[in-house]
This record gives C-alpha cells, sequence and structure tokens, in this order.
C-alpha cells in the first residue's frame, strides 16, 4: 500500500500543486503558536514540551484516523494516505523556482533570477554573482529535495511498515516545520521567541533527519558517481556547520562533480551565515573552503534536477519492489 499511496500522492502533486500559503500550513502557523502562548513560559524544559505536542499531536491523530478508517476499507486508508502525502509532499513547491531561475539565466537575464531567489528563499539576493546565484540554488535546492520528498517518503514508508500509516509523513513534516518557523521568527521577524523553543526544534530535528538525510546522500551516490560522492560524504561534509546538511551536499557535489561550499555571502542565507565553517584538512577543501570539483555553471543546475529524479526513481523501484516481494510472500 505504501508504494502505491507515494505513487499516487506524487502524480496528484505533479498534476496539481498546492500553493506556497494553504490552509493547512497557516492551521500549521496557528497551532505552533498556540502551542507556544499556552505551555511556553521559557524555561527549557516548557521548550521541549511545546516540541513534543506541536509535532507528536498532529501525528497520532493521523494514526488514530488511520486505524478507524482501515477497520472499514484499505480502500480508504489507502485514500487517507494519499491524501496526507499530498498534503506533505512538495516537490512543485520549489522545483518551479528552480525552472525559473534556470530560464532566466538561460537569456541572461539575471535580475529577475535574483528576485525569483529573494522571493523562494525571503532574502535579499540582489547583490549575488552568477556563480554564487547559482550555488545557492543548487544548495538550497537540493536541501529542499531533501526536506520535502525524500524525508517524508523515508519517515512515511517506516512508520507505515510499522502500521502507523501517514503518522510518519506529518511527524517529519512538523519537526521540518517547527525548526524552519521559529528560525524565521527570529531571523526575519525579530520577533521575540524562546531561544531555547528554537535550539531545542532544531536539536531535535536533526535527531529526526539523521536517518533520512543519509539515506537520501546514499540515494545520490548510486545514482551519480558513487566514488566521488561517498568520498565527499566522508571527506566534506564537515565544510557545513549542520552535519545532515553537509552529509547530503557534499555527497551530492561528489556525485556530480561540482564546487559547493564556500563562505555564504551576507544576508543571503542568516540561519546558515556560517555554515561553511573552517577547521578541517587543509587537503579536503580549497582556499575557499568548497568542496573539489568544477566550478558551478548552469549546466549543473539541469545535472542536479536530474540527480534528484534519478535518485526518485531509484528508491519507488526499491518500494516497488519491497512491495511486490511482501505480495508474493
Amino acid at each position: 500500500m505504501s508504494f502505491f499511496a507515494v505513487l499516487f500522492a506524487l502524480l496528484l502533486e505533479q498534476l496539481k500543486s498546492l500553493p506556497r500559503d494553504t490552509r493547512v500550513h497557516d492551521a500549521a502557523v496557528t497551532w505552533c503558536v498556540w502551542t507556544a502562548r499556552n505551555f511556553d513560559a521559557g524555561r527549557p524544559q516548557h521548550a521541549r514540551v511545546v516540541w513534543w505536542l506541536s509535532v507528536a499531536t498532529p501525528a497520532v491523530l493521523v494514526w488514530l484516523a488511520h486505524l478507524l478508517v482501515a477497520k472499514f476499507s484499505l480502500l480508504l486508508a489507502l485514500a487517507l494516505n494519499v491524501g496526507v502525502l499530498y498534503l506533505t509532499l512538495g516537490f512543485r513547491s520549489f522545483s518551479h523556482y528552480i525552472t525559473d531561475i534556470r530560464q532566466c539565466l538561460e537569456r541572461n537575464d539575471e535580475a529577475t533570477a535574483r528576485q525569483l531567489l529573494s522571493d523562494w528563499l525571503h532574502l535579499d539576493a540582489a547583490e549575488l554573482p552568477q556563480t554564487e546565484l547559482l550555488r545557492h540554488v543548487i544548495e538550497h535546492g537540493l536541501l529542499a529535495a531533501h526536506r520535502h520528498v525524500f524525508g517524508v517518503f523515508f519517515f512515511f514508508v517506516l512508520m507505515a511498515a510499522l502500521g502507523f500509516g501517514a503518522a510518519g509523513a506529518v511527524l517529519y513534516r512538523m519537526s521540518e516545520f517547527m525548526s524552519r518557523y521559529w528560525a524565521y521568527q527570529s531571523n526575519s521577524l525579530q520577533a521575540p521567541t524562546n531561544e531555547e523553543l528554537r535550539r531545542v526544534s532544531n536539536e531535535y530535528f536533526g535527531a529526526v533527519d539523521y536517518v533520512p538525510a543519509r539515506l537520501t546522500a546514499f540515494g545520490f551516490a548510486v545514482v551519480g558517481n558513487f566514488e566521488e560522492a561517498i568520498n565527499g560524504w566522508r571527506r566534506d561534509a564537515a565544510l557545513w556547520r549542520h552535519a545532515n546538511e553537509g552529509v547530503i551536499l557534499a555527497a551530492a557535489a561528489g556525485a556530480v562533480g561540482v564546487q559547493l561550499g564556500g563562505h555564504a555571502a551576507p544576508g543571503v542565507t542568516p540561519d546558515r551565515s556560517k555554515t561553511f565553517a573552517t577547521g578541517v584538512a587543509a587537503d579536503a577543501m580549497d582556499s575557499t573552503g568548497s568542496t573539489p570539483g568544477v566550478p558551478v555553471q548552469l549546466g549543473h543546475l539541469r545535472n542536479m534536477v536530474a540527480l534528484v529524479w534519478r535518485s526518485v526513481v531509484l528508491w519507488m523501484l526499491l518500494l516497488a519492489l519491497m512491495t511486490l516481494a511482501n505480495l508474493v510472500g
């Protein structure tokens, strides 16, 4: 059932993608604000309570709905899973930005490309040179593909195999959303927030994302240059402050043979402005702190998109084989 749920959700999302701001997104914001307002009194233990309430409650509700519906009909349970995956997967939520930016750069319209990047990330990219623009598009695109597709996919498959239906997809999406929302509150809105809540959200999402990030990196290695991807994973992941990001981007850079990393331009990625840290061995990076490989060019954008799609096909084929083996067995 997991294979068909993911397949139908991906097809539906391609046919009719959700807009960036939906009622579901608004409901998630309202829910996070409500739990923080009512259960966060500024102490470390309160931040953990808020996180668990915000993330676990929707996941448990989806699990209970799955148990109830599955008693009446497996088809209704499948429809529920497809609906939840449709709301939690988000391929088209970022892919059209990448396509539009690539088309702008192909016709030498860098100003519009920078504006599209700013609209996508809600950040100022007006002063970015083209090479840095491409690098940010590739890096944020890879991370978006992981968080909106592969991470949700892995958690859904795992939890569904244990009988929790689509609860895993909700747990991953809410965990990622909590981390992103509270960082946005502090960085972009300068709103007074409990810094412990932000720290706990980042820490817990890092734990939730630990295995999915490495599975995504492994998928990139399999469908790309395997040897260089694994070497990059082992050698260059430390270029990024956040370990899960480093694993994904270092593996992708090695799989395609392109330079990623370096010192992020101020004002472009405020929550990752010091992501590209020094301190690794000198032979592990060049003078700019980038991974080895060819400097970023426009053609690499197509290569990265192809890498993501090949990885999607890989994991779908593996899931199909597992489903077939389960039916035959």
